[in-house]
């Protein structure tokens, strides 16, 4: 109980969540985030970043391994994606039906407008770099009949690039900047606020044509 109430009320103070959940706590919650309906709400953008950076600076007695955090961090990635595949195909149309959370809905409907404007291989490798709608596009795939392989092939793509690409951003962050770990908070926060841009511009791009078809 006490490591649950740990993790939940430090859920957003990332150094301080891997601390807490290791090695095997970052599989989970990047497998959490990418294949349960449940993990929307996980930071894993700043997640990874922060691991490959701890992983250069060793800030806080975290002594993290950059091979290691890259396995781990891929390893929740593709096989969340494939199990929020799966339950998608086999519970797609009830899932949306359930999905009463305004935030979730929301990620499910903008899930499926990635599809239909860009067609399955291209949707699910952009949406891993959106925040909520990387979780919501693995069961949508699942739920609209993707075939498997061709999911299976785009995911492993998109999975890799988003997690390889930002602990190896954090890394060399960490590597070539002395004494950044002191500003280890703006610094997430930065990444947040740039996770969270292609939300942004996709609302803002919404209104404007939602307001053009009413004038």
């Amino acid at each position: 109980m006490d490591l649950i109430t740990s993790f939940f009320s430090n859920v957003y103070n990332v150094p301080e969540l891997i601390r807490l959940v290791g090695f095997y706590g970052l599989i989970l919650i990047v497998f959490a985030e990418t294949g349960l309906l449940i993990g929307f709400f996980l930071p894993g953008d700043s997640l990874l970043f922060t691991a490959g950076l701890l992983a250069a600076t060793g800030a806080g007695r975290l002594h993290l391994s950059l091979p290691w955090v890259l396995v781990a961090a891929a390893t929740g990635a593709l096989v969340g994606a494939q199990v929020g595949f799966l339950i998608g195909r086999r519970a797609g149309h009830a899932l949306q039906e359930r999905a009463h959370r305004p935030k979730v809905a929301d990620g499910m409907r903008r899930a499926e407008e990635l599809f239909a404007r860009y067609g399955p291989a291209k949707a699910i490798v952009l949406a891993r770099f959106i925040p909520v709608v990387r979780t919501m596009l693995n069961p949508v795939a699942g739920a609209l009949h993707t075939p498997l392989r061709t999911f299976t092939f785009w995911q492993v793509l998109g999975g890799l690039v988003w997690t390889v690409g930002l602990v190896l951003a954090g890394y060399a962050l960490g590597a070539s900047v002395p004494g950044v770990d002191a500003y280890l908070l703006p610094v997430i926060a930065l990444i947040v606020v740039v996770s969270l841009i292609p939300l942004v511009l996709r609302v803002v791009r919404e209104r404007r044509r939602r307001a053009s078809r009413a004038g």
